[in-house]
């Protein structure tokens, strides 16, 4: 038997390692980013936190109620939020990170979290969920857009009742409903699936 052994396509399969390889550091750098973000709001790190955005770098609320670009304006916007706030303390979970496949230099996340805060003379507690997008700028990850929506966001006394209200944001003013999960498609028609 004489059968001619395939020639092994190294350049390929280099290739196809260097990818997995860059995606797994990429996946670590972003885990780190994440946690750096809840870091320096806690700790105030103004020239930090803006500088975890790109320069052109965009923070908003999935309701509406913030968007801010530039880290200038970002800049600004963190030093109206800690006027309000006493200590705080992030916490990040659960990150889910894509990839764009046409861009090596773009990716995309999700990252569940929770917060303790003091605002304007309450304890407060509140469940999240940021929908990002990176970038890559001379090889450091940052934010290119940082989007944050609420499960809820509520006085620590009013917590045991609360989680179970559709009435869970009850920062300022008037309670009022969360981002999700009511308002997630499959929240409302889960009941239709069948395998």
């Amino acid at each position: 038997m004489n059968e001619q052994a395939k020639p092994l396509d190294t350049s390929r399969e280099l290739a196809s390692l260097r990818r997995q390889i860059d995606r797994l550091q990429t996946r670590a750098a972003i885990e780190e980013l994440c946690s750096a973000y809840g870091r320096a709001c806690d700790e105030r790190d103004l020239k930090r936190l803006v500088h975890l955005f790109t320069p052109e770098g965009t923070f908003k609320s999935k309701d509406g109620a913030r968007s801010t670009s530039g880290r200038r304006a970002i800049n600004d916007m963190y030093k109206g939020r800690f006027r309000v706030l006493g200590p705080t303390y992030h916490w990040t979970h659960n990150l889910i990170v894509t990839f764009d496949d046409k861009n090596e230099d773009v990716a995309y996340g999700q990252i569940l979290g929770h917060a303790e805060c003091f605002k304007n003379g309450k304890a407060m507690l509140s469940g999240s969920r940021y929908d990002d997008i990176f970038h890559r700028n001379d090889g450091v990850w940052l934010f290119y857009e940082r989007a944050i929506s609420h499960l809820y966001y509520m006085p620590v006394e009013e917590y045991a009742e609360g989680l179970g209200s559709r009435l869970r944001m009850r920062v300022d003013g008037e309670p009022g409903p969360a981002d999700f999960p009511e308002k997630l498609p499959t929240w409302t028609t889960w009941e239709d699936y069948n395998v």
